[in-house]
Parts: C-alpha cells; structure tokens; sequence
C-alpha cells in the first residue's frame, strides 16, 4: 500500500481473536521498521507473531539508499517518520497502544527520528501512547567494516560489479570521513543515530535481541547502549543469541524469540495502565 510517496502494509486481525486476547481493551499497533531493503516477505513473518494474538501490525522498510544519505547528514528518514505516525491517525487507531519493533541499523535510524518528532510535536502527536520497543540487531556505532557488509546486502546481486564497487567505496570513503575522523566536528551539524538515542533516549521501555556472532553490529555497540540506558534509570532488557548471524534469530530460534517478543509486550501493556500520556512521551535529558 502505498501512501504520500511511502510503501507500507498494515493488516488488523480479525476481531473475534482481538477479543480472545485483549477482552475489551484496546488492542496494541505494533509498526515493524525493516532493515534497509528488505523484503515485505521477510517483515510479514515478523508481523505474524503480534497478528496471531489479535494486534493491528504497520509494517515498513527504509530504501536501500539511507545508509548514504543518513552518512551525508541528509535526514530523508525524518519526513518517512511523519508520514509513518500520520498513518496512525488516518486509520484512527492512534489512541490504541504503539509498540515499535525496529531492526539493524536502517530501522533504528528511522526509530531515532520518530523518537524526535514524538519529542518536538506533541502538539500534533499527543494522543499517540507509546507502551515499548523491540530492537533487533542493532543500534550499530562506528563500524565501516559491518556497514560496508550490510550496503553490499542490502545492494543485492542485481547491481552491475562496477557501480556497485563504486558505491561501496564511495559510502567507505565518506562515512570513514564523516563519521569518524570529521565527526568530532560534524556531529553539531548531524548527530549519529547512536548517539543521539544514547543522549536523549525515551523513556518507555526496549528489549535489545543480538548476538556475539553478528557480523554488521558488533555486540559491544548493543551492550553499550542497554548499559547506558540502565544507568539513566530507564527500563531495559536484552538478549545475546551468541551464535546466531545479523537478524537470525528469529529464524534460528522462533519459538523462544516469539515468546521473549509477546512476554515483554504483555509486560509493556500492564506497565502502562494507568499511566499518562506525557510520561509516555518524555525523553531522558
């Protein structure tokens, strides 16, 4: 479905199972953000796990070119984060509960500016009642060598050898140049998605799912950010899968990774009852 120049699927489930799990209540919006290119197939298993207990799923993936915009300081993502919360009001769900379920770096960068907006329009999005986020694999900080490996993923096959070495040493060039030897600087212009959850990150609560073996976000960056979410006092859960590949676990583990999603999504629910709205929005200073 395509909407305002975005391509996404929302699917709501049918009422009677709504009703089995959510007796009366309203049933959680869960908005799935793809790993950058990826398939609607792949984020459609994701989505089954919340559709089967009667959650409304959005479900969105950023273009295969963010990675180089977001290294330029282009912030494409932030008029995508816009329209992905106008969705919410345009199927008048936006005062159901909203859980995000981000994955890898593309996800999470979009994650950041849907954060900000949350954070600088509460005017606008004040009815919205953010309850928790899942993020898989990712956030990722510094690593040229993991996301020349996910550009080359996320480029595919189908691109001819020349430009696609062309692009790979293009977006090597600048995000070594940018994001690392210049971004003691340049960080004042654009502040990396990292950083920039890390400084003002909200205050509903996340489950990190990662893994030692990942080869595009190193375990450290993820362990990092829980350990600085937790010393600002924020709820925070993880779990490191130790063997399995950059967002493999679910296909590894779909059992314990579907239970470990829905157990922390039942815990966001009964958390925020009864709670306001504005606390919902707040972001740590």
């Amino acid at each position: 479905m395509e909407d305002d120049g975005i391509d996404y699927n929302i699917v709501f489930p049918d009422a009677l199972i709504t009703e089995k799990h959510w007796q009366g209540t309203k049933e959680p919006v869960v908005i799935l953000l793809g790993w950058a290119g990826c398939k609607d197939r792949h984020l459609s298993k994701y989505s089954s796990i919340y559709n089967e207990q009667g959650c409304v799923t959005i479900r969105y993936a950023p273009l295969k070119t963010v990675f180089i915009s977001e290294s330029f300081g282009y912030k494409e993502l932030s008029g995508t984060a816009h329209k992905l919360l106008d969705i919410l009001y345009d199927y008048e769900v936006e005062n159901s509960p909203v859980l995000f379920h981000v994955f890898s770096n593309g996800g999470f960068m979009l994650y950041r500016y849907v954060v900000e907006l949350l954070h600088s329009h509460r005017q606008q999005f004040g009815a919205l009642r953010v309850v928790g986020a899942v993020v898989d694999s990712a956030p990722g900080s510094g690593n040229v060598a993991g996301a020349l490996r996910a550009l080359a993923a996320t480029l595919g096959p189908g691109i001819n050898a020349p430009l696609r070495y062309a692009l790979l040493a293009l977006f090597a060039v600048t995000v070594f140049l940018l994001r690392v030897v210049l971004y003691p600087v340049t960080k004042y212009i654009h502040k990396n998605h990292y950083d920039a959850m890390r400084e003002r990150p909200p205050a509903w609560p996340h489950l990190y799912l990662y893994s030692r073996a990942d080869e595009v976000i190193r375990h450290g960056d993820v362990e990092l950010m829980v350990r600085s979410l937790r010393s600002k006092g924020l709820p925070v859960e993880s779990r490191d899968f130790l063997s399995t590949p950059h967002v493999g676990h679910f296909r590894e583990f779909p059992e314990e990774y579907s239970l470990k999603c829905l157990d922390f999504l039942a815990a966001c629910m009964k958390e925020s009852q009864g709670t306001t709205t504005t606390k919902r929005h707040l972001v740590h200073q």
